[in-house]
């Protein structure tokens, strides 16, 4: 297994200390630690906020995958080094919508290649806000599992002034990450500028295994903005990126991960005692992938050649905030989404599907004496599509020529509900204990790969199923008393016209993946304790589990993940932090093999695993910090439940499973100016 050393940063940031070290006079009294093992469940009820800018550990997130693994609830179905698929409370692919600075970014492999994970660059944004459930109806139709919000802090400056911040990491297995960022700004403007570059080799599980999974991503990100009084901002932001990732699970690599995208937004404050707030945005986004098997590997017995799709979506929404009383505030607005994908893998582009929607809501939030309040939103959308394939592969891909397409030319729209209600007693803001209930509802029509990817059981087309009608219940409690804080969350569904992928139907001579609607339900939640003891020892610990049914087949629901435990522990001091953090998961013996979603099908039963990994920082000056960590401590070989299968890639071992990484050593520097 590779391994790096340390030598030349400690001699560098030796010397960079005594130039500008610490007196003991500028050191703060209490550090928290440097290195995030766990994230805390805010007060506030069914909402997780985390920086993207503190390392976190297993090894600092290089995409949206690894950043939000470390919030209780979420689980990653690995493919190789890059790009999982996230999954929150066994809910995944279009029931957790992930919005960037609330753009839609929608990935282009019919095979699920690059979900919006790949095209994300955490470093590039200030937070990641998480909404469980559907209790919220501001983002979009649709979202039964939660949404999951990348956002940039939008800085307003009132004199003169410029900053810059850096950071690089090393890693094991040839892990390289440099980022950098520029703002500078007055009163009447801004400009941002942030570049990512990250780049790893294959990995090694914990048997020396190697696994084809090496990357290579870069990513440029900037904004202006217009400031002309303190109630107004206009913004202009745009993105630039290119990558390619090895997969280990697939007969073919993502060659090409390129994203370009466009926004603008308008945003007035104060606009009179009843109105708020007033904003408004429209953004374009474009994914244009390539995947082969001859760039990135060694090609087979059976060349597959190339295939390039691309995926264009302009989204846009219109949102006002009112005061309608001291009791009463009010959230109106609306919001589009279109999507067309297209092909090109032989002479020219060909389109194969248009999905869109338009949608209006309201959101109100009443006050009910000094601790309780009621929240209550409701939203209806006109969702549409259209089928642009006049013919079909009746082969496995493509090699056994065509036949005509069933729903060639079809189209389709219909209405989408959704709303919700819920009580919540206790501050926000104060220390104490809140307590909510809430119940919603929401209808998800197919997505992309739902409709146009597979077929059904009756025909060759999957463009006629069914919408999801999820109606569910969250409950919980959160609780912060000075060094104590409690939450625990849980939640119960019932899912009508579940969309489910089911392998090996077999169809004449042919054995195809076909979509089916079932009826489904849920139920599991996640609880956390965290105590500070002597304002320096920390101690956090998390549960999460999910246990599901298919109710039409009277069967274990596929790809819902094992009970996980987390157990971190830190010291922090002024200058200094050190932490440790257990990870124990469960066997997962409730399997439905062949069934599971466009994230991945379920490969059979899986045993239990348990992980140590450690980590230290150091503050060397009050404008450095030193990270490092070392994850896997034990070399343990394991693999997630919800991984996907390995493919027979020559010059690799085949695996029922994409094993995680071994033994892994990494450290990260951290400069502001």
């Amino acid at each position: 297994m590779k391994s790096f050393s340390f030598v030349f940063l400690a001699t560098a940031l030796t010397a960079f200390a005594q130039a500008e070290s610490l007196s003991a006079s500028d050191a703060v009294s209490v550090l928290s630690p440097l290195v995030v093992t766990s994230v805390r469940a805010q007060s506030k009820p069914l909402t997780v906020i985390s920086s993207t800018q503190t390392p976190v550990q297993p090894i600092p997130a290089q995409d949206g995958a690894d950043t939000l693994k470390a919030i209780p609830g979420f689980s990653v179905g690995r493919k190789g080094g890059t790009g999982g698929e996230v999954t929150l409370r066994g809910q995944a692919g279009s029931r957790l919508d992930l919005l960037l600075d609330g753009q839609s970014v929608l990935g282009g492999c019919p095979n699920r290649m690059d979900p919006p994970t790949a095209y994300i660059f955490p470093a590039s944004f200030d937070r990641v806000r998480v909404l469980k459930g559907p209790q919220t109806v501001l983002y979009g139709p649709g979202n039964s599992a939660g949404v999951v919000l990348f956002e940039r802090e939008l800085r307003r400056y009132v004199q003169r002034t410029a900053q810059a911040d850096a950071s690089a990491t090393l890693g094991s297995f040839g892990r390289r990450d440099a980022w950098a960022s520029a703002r500078a700004g007055s009163a009447l403007g801004y400009g941002e500028v942030s570049l990512n570059h990250t780049r790893a080799a294959d990995y090694e599980d914990g048997d020396g295994a190697r696994v084809h999974s090496q990357y290579e991503r870069t990513s440029v990100n900037a904004a202006l903005g217009w400031t002309p009084d303190a109630q107004t901002l206009v913004e202009l932001s745009g993105t630039w990126s290119e990558g390619e990732a090895a997969y280990g699970h697939s007969m073919m690599d993502a060659t090409q991960l390129d994203r370009e995208s466009l926004a603008l937004r308008v945003e007035r404050t104060e606009l009179s005692s009843k109105v708020a707030r007033v904003e408004a945005q429209l953004a374009y986004n474009h994914a244009d992938h390539i995947m082969d098997d001859f760039r990135l590997r060694v090609p087979g017995m059976m060349p597959m050649g190339e295939s390039r799709p691309d995926h264009r979506v302009w989204s846009g929404r219109v949102l006002g905030e009112f005061a309608a009383s001291e009791a009463l505030e009010l959230r109106l607005g609306g919001d589009f989404r279109e999507g067309r994908h297209r092909s090109k893998d032989s002479g020219a582009w060909v389109a194969d599907a248009k999905i869109g929607s338009t949608g209006v809501f309201a959101e109100a939030e009443m006050g009910l004496g000094d601790r309780g309040r009621v929240l209550a939103g409701a939203r209806l959308d006109r969702w549409e599509a259209q089928d642009f394939r006049q013919s079909l592969a009746s082969g496995m891909m493509g090699m056994g020529g065509s036949v005509p397409n069933p729903t060639a030319n079809a189209k389709r729209r219909t209405t989408l509900a959704a709303g919700f209600v819920r009580y919540e007693h206790g501050s926000q803001e104060q220390e104490g204990l809140t307590s909510y209930a809430g119940l919603g509802y929401t209808e998800r029509a197919p997505d992309y790969w739902e409709l146009v990817r597979h077929e059904s059981l009756g025909t060759r087309s999957a463009f006629g199923t069914r919408p999801e009608k999820t109606a569910q219940l969250d409950i919980g409690l959160n609780y912060a008393r000075g060094p104590f804080t409690a939450f625990v969350a849980a939640f119960a569904n019932r899912v009508d016209d579940f969309i489910l992928l089911q392998n090996g139907v077999v169809k004449g001579m042919r054995t195809v993946t076909a979509v089916r609607n079932v009826d489904a339900e849920s139920w599991g939640g996640e609880a956390g304790l965290g105590y500070t003891l002597a304002e320096q020892w920390h101690v956090d610990t998390s549960l999460a589990y999910v246990r599901g049914r298919n109710r039409s087949d009277a069967a274990a629901l596929a790809q819902q993940p094992p009970l996980e435990g987390r157990l971190s522990v830190s010291y922090a001091a002024p200058r200094w932090s050190v932490g440790a953090l257990a990870r124990a998961v469960a066997a997962q013996n409730r399997v439905a093999v062949g069934q599971g979603t466009i994230a991945g099908q379920d490969l059979g039963r899986t045993p239990g695993f348990g992980v140590l990994s450690l980590n230290a920082g150091w503050r060397v000056t009050e404008r450095a910090t030193l990270t490092a960590g070392v994850d896997n401590v034990f070399d343990k070989t394991y693999a997630e439940h919800l991984s996907r299968a390995g493919a027979a890639v020559n010059g690799y071992p085949t695996t029922a499973r994409i094993n995680e990484p071994g033994r892994t050593l990494w450290t990260t520097l951290r400069v502001s100016f």
